[in-house]
C-alpha cells in the first residue's frame, strides 16, 4: 500500500469523527495560542524598552559624574582637579570611539516670561555645548538649537523644553515664542528654540482619553520636557563669574552642518575670577560612536580620565546598557517561563490526542483486522495512526494561530503600557513545529499498539 493511500485513509478517518477530533485539538489550540501570545508579549516588551531607551537618548549615551575615590586612593584625592572642561577637550581630541562630548554645569533658578505676571517657574538651568542635543537625541519643535557661535560668545540665548514654554506662555503657539524674552533670575535671555514635546504611547492614550491629571503616573520624559538649556560659557559668565574670550573657534574642528558643531572654548585666567577651564563640572555626557565597541569605548575613557585625574578614581560611568541588560534579562525570563507553560500545554494536548487515539483503536480493532487481512502491513497501520495524530495537531496549530491573532489584538487594546504585543513569526514557526512534534509523539504508542494487533484475533473482536 502506497504512502499516499495511507495518508488519505488517516485524514479521512479524522474527518469521519469530527467531534472526537475537535476534542483532541483543544489542547493543541490552547498551547499554540498561548505560546504565540507569550512570545508576542515579550517581543513587545523588548521593542518597547528599546524604543523608550532611544527616546531618552539611546544606549550609546554615557554620563560621567564625580564620585568619592576608593579608600586606597583617598590620601591622593587632592591630586585630582576633579571633573573639568579639560576632560571634555581631552576626550574630544583623543577618544576615537567617542563621537560627541558635552560638559554640563547647572544652577537652580526662577524662570519667568518677561512682561507677564504669575508665570514664574523654578527650573534647573543647564549650561551645555551644542553636542548635547545630538547626545540626548533632542528634536527641535520651533526655532533652532544652540550653536557653536553662541557658546563662543557667551550669548544670552536659551532653548526651552516644551512643557516650560507652554507654562510660561499658556496661550501662545511654540512658533510664536521664538524671539521672546525669558528672565533667568534677573538676567534676560532670548528664546531661540523650543524642543518637541516628548511622551510615551501610554501617556498619549491617557491624554487622548480626556484625563487632565497624570501626577499619579511616572513621566520618563519629564526632564526633557522641563529642560532649560543655555550656552555653557554663558552660565559660567552670568552665574559663576568666569571670564570668556572672544577668540574664533578652532578651524581644525569638524564642521558638520547637519548637526550641532563642537566648540573649543578658550578662556583667560583671572586673579579674582575662577578660570572656566578649572571649574568642576556637574556632569560630562558623551555618545559612543558605535554600540558594538561600547565596552572598548568605556575602557578608552577610563584610561584618558586616569591621566587627567592623576590616577585618582574620583569619577564614575552611568550607562543605559546595564539597565537595558537587566530589562532584557527580565524579558528573557518572562519568555522562558511563558514558553515553558505553553510547552506544557502542548504536551498535555499531545497526551490528550494519545488517549483519544488509544480509545479510537479499541473501537476500530475489527476495522484494523480487516485491513490487515486484505493486505495492509503493520507499517501501513502505524503510519496511518501517526498521520491521524499529526493531522489533528496541524489543524489545531492553525486554529491556535488564528486564536492567537485575536488574542494579540485584544491585548493591544487593553495593554496598560506602551509595550504592546508584537507578532513574532519565529514564535509562529516554533509553535507549529512543536505542535507537529507533539502530534508525532502522541501517535507513536497508539500506532505501535495498532500495528501489533493479530489479524485473526482482531477479526474475532466483538
Amino acid at each position: 500500500m502506497s504512502l499516499l493511500v495511507v495518508f488519505q485513509i488517516g485524514i479521512r478517518e479524522v474527518a469521519a469523527h469530527k467531534f472526537r477530533s475537535v476534542l483532541s485539538m483543544l489542547g493543541i489550540v490552547l498551547g499554540v495560542s498561548s505560546l504565540i501570545a507569550t512570545m508576542a508579549l515579550t517581543r513587545g516588551m523588548e521593542e518597547g524598552t528599546r524604543t523608550f531607551m532611544q527616546q531618552l537618548g539611546g544606549l550609546e549615551l554615557v554620563t560621567i559624574a564625580e564620585k568619592n575615590p576608593s579608600s586606597l586612593k583617598m590620601d591622593f584625592a587632592n591630586l585630582s582637579p576633579g571633573l573639568t572642561l579639560r576632560d571634555a577637550e581631552v576626550i574630544r581630541e583623543s577618544a576615537s570611539l567617542i563621537s560627541h562630548v558635552s560638559p554640563e554645569i547647572a544652577i537652580n533658578s526662577l524662570v519667568s516670561s518677561f512682561g507677564q505676571s504669575g508665570t514664574r517657574e523654578r527650573r534647573m538651568i543647564r549650561g551645555i555645548y551644542p553636542d548635547h542635543f545630538v547626545i540626548r537625541m533632542h528634536q527641535i519643535g520651533a526655532g533652532r538649537f544652540l550653536s557653536d557661535l553662541d557658546v563662543q560668545r557667551g550669548a544670552r540665548c536659551v532653548v526651552l523644553g516644551n512643557t516650560v514654554a507652554t507654562q510660561l506662555w499658556p496661550e501662545a503657539s511654540i512658533e510664536s515664542l521664538i524671539g521672546k524674552t525669558v528672565l533667568i533670575g534677573t538676567s534676560p535671555f532670548e528664546v531661540v528654540g523650543v524642543l518637541d514635546f516628548y511622551q510615551s504611547e501610554e501617556q498619549g492614550r491617557i491624554r487622548r482619553s480626556g484625563k487632565t491629571s497624570m501626577r499619579w503616573k511616572w513621566d520618563p520624559f519629564r526632564i526633557k520636557n522641563e529642560t532649560v538649556l543655555i550656552p555653557f560659557t554663558t552660565l559660567f559668565h552670568e552665574f559663576r563669574s568666569g571670564v570668556v574670550s572672544d577668540e574664533k573657534p578652532n578651524s581644525n574642528k569638524r564642521n558638520d552642518s547637519t548637526e550641532p558643531k563642537k566648540t573649543n572654548v578658550t578662556t583667560e585666567s583671572s586673579k579674582t575670577n575662577e578660570s572656566i577651564d578649572s571649574i568642576e563640572l556637574d556632569a560630562l555626557i558623551v555618545r559612543v560612536r558605535d554600540l558594538e565597541y561600547f565596552r572598548s569605548a568605556l575602557d578608552q575613557l577610563r584610561k584618558l580620565l586616569d591621566i587627567t585625574h592623576r590616577g585618582v578614581d574620583d569619577f564614575d560611568f552611568e550607562t543605559r546598557e546595564d539597565w537595558f541588560d537587566r530589562v532584557e534579562s527580565s524579558v528573557r525570563a518572562a519568555r522562558l517561563s511563558g514558553g515553558l507553560i505553553s510547552a506544557i500545554s502542548l504536551i498535555v494536548g499531545g497526551i490528550g490526542i494519545m488517549n483519544i487515539m488509544l480509545a479510537s483503536i479499541s473501537e476500530r480493532v475489527r476495522e484494523i483486522g480487516i485491513r490487515m487481512a486484505v493486505g495492509a502491513r503493520p507499517r501501513d497501520i502505524f503510519l496511518q495512526i501517526i498521520t491521524e495524530g499529526m493531522f489533528i495537531s496541524l489543524i489545531g496549530a492553525f486554529l491556535g494561530i488564528g486564536a492567537s491573532l485575536g488574542l494579540i489584538e485584544i491585548l493591544k487594546l487593553i495593554s496598560p503600557t506602551e509595550n504592546v504585543p508584537l507578532l513574532s513569526w519565529d514564535g509562529v514557526l516554533f509553535s507549529v513545529v512543536f505542535a507537529l512534534l507533539a502530534g508525532l509523539l502522541s501517535g507513536i504508542y497508539p500506532g505501535l499498539k495498532a500495528a501489533r494487533l493479530d489479524p485473526i484475533s482482531a477479526l474475532r473482536y466483538e
